[in-house]
C-alpha cells in the first residue's frame, strides 16, 4: 500500500524518469527494454490524467482525515480529463467537503457538475446527487426546492439504504412541516422499514415517532 501511494503521489516524476531511462536505452542499451519504458510511462500518464489521485483520496476520507483528503484532491489539476465515474465522485467529495466547511455555494456547484455527467456507469449516482442537492438546499433554507430534490432523488433510486431512510426521513420531516401529516407518516414509515444502522438517523427516527404519534389522521 505505501509503495501505491508513492507511486499515485509521484507518478508524474516516475513519467519523466521513465522516459529519460527509455531514451537512454535507446541510444546505449537495446530497444525493447526503451520501448517497456515507454509503455510503462504511457500508461502512467494516462492514469494521471484519467485516476488522479482519488485513490488516496479515498483512503484519506474513509480514514476521516479531510485535511489530508483536501491536499490530495488539490493535487488534481485537470478534473475535466478523469474517467466519467471518477469525476463524479471528485465532485462529490467537493461538495461534501464544501458542506463541511460550510461553503454551500461551492457544494452546490461541485453537485451539479456531477449531475451534468452522464454514464451508465454512473447511473445509480444521480439518485444520491439529488439526495446531496436537496440537503444543500434544506441549509440554505430553501425547503421548497428541497423537497423537490429528495423527490426526484428517491424516485431516481438511492443505492444506500442509510441514504434513502435519511431521505425519507427528512421528507417526512417536511410533509410535517407543510401539515400534510399522512404523506408524512408515509415516509416514516418508509424510513423505518429500511432499518438504518446508523446512529444519527436511528436517533433521529426515535425522535420523530414521538411526533408522528401525536400527528391527527
Amino acid at each position: 500500500m505505501k509503495f501505491l501511494r508513492f507511486y499515485i503521489l509521484h507518478r508524474l516524476e516516475i513519467i519523466i524518469a521513465l522516459v529519460i531511462i527509455g531514451v537512454l536505452s535507446h541510444i546505449y542499451w537495446d530497444a525493447v527494454t526503451a520501448w517497456l519504458c515507454y509503455i510503462f510511462a504511457f500508461i502512467s500518464l494516462l492514469l494521471y490524467f484519467m485516476m488522479g489521485t482519488m485513490r488516496i483520496v479515498q483512503e484519506a476520507v474513509q480514514d476521516g482525515d479531510v485535511d489530508l483528503a483536501m491536499k490530495y484532491m488539490n493535487k488534481i489539476k485537470f478534473p475535466r480529463l478523469l474517467f466519467k465515474p471518477i469525476r463524479s465522485g471528485y465532485y462529490i467529495l467537493q461538495s461534501n467537503l464544501s458542506m463541511a466547511s460550510n461553503d454551500l455555494e461551492k457544494a452546490e456547484a461541485n453537485i451539479r457538475k456531477s449531475l451534468k455527467i452522464k454514464s451508465k456507469i454512473v447511473g445509480d449516482m444521480e439518485g444520491s446527487n439529488l439526495m446531496q442537492l436537496g440537503f444543500i438546499e434544506l441549509k440554505k433554507g430553501n425547503t421548497k426546492q428541497a423537497r423537490l430534490h429528495l423527490m426526484e432523488a428517491v424516485k431516481a433510486g438511492i443505492p444506500d439504504k442509510e441514504s434513502l431512510a435519511a431521505a425519507h426521513l427528512q421528507l417526512c420531516n417536511i410533509e410535517a412541516q407543510r401539515m400534510q401529516y399522512k404523506i408524512a407518516k408515509q415516509h416514516f414509515k418508509k424510513a423505518k422499514d429500511l432499518k438504518p444502522k446508523t446512529e444519527e438517523i436511528v436517533s433521529q427516527l426515535k425522535s420523530m415517532e414521538k411526533q408522528i404519534n401525536r400527528m391527527p389522521g
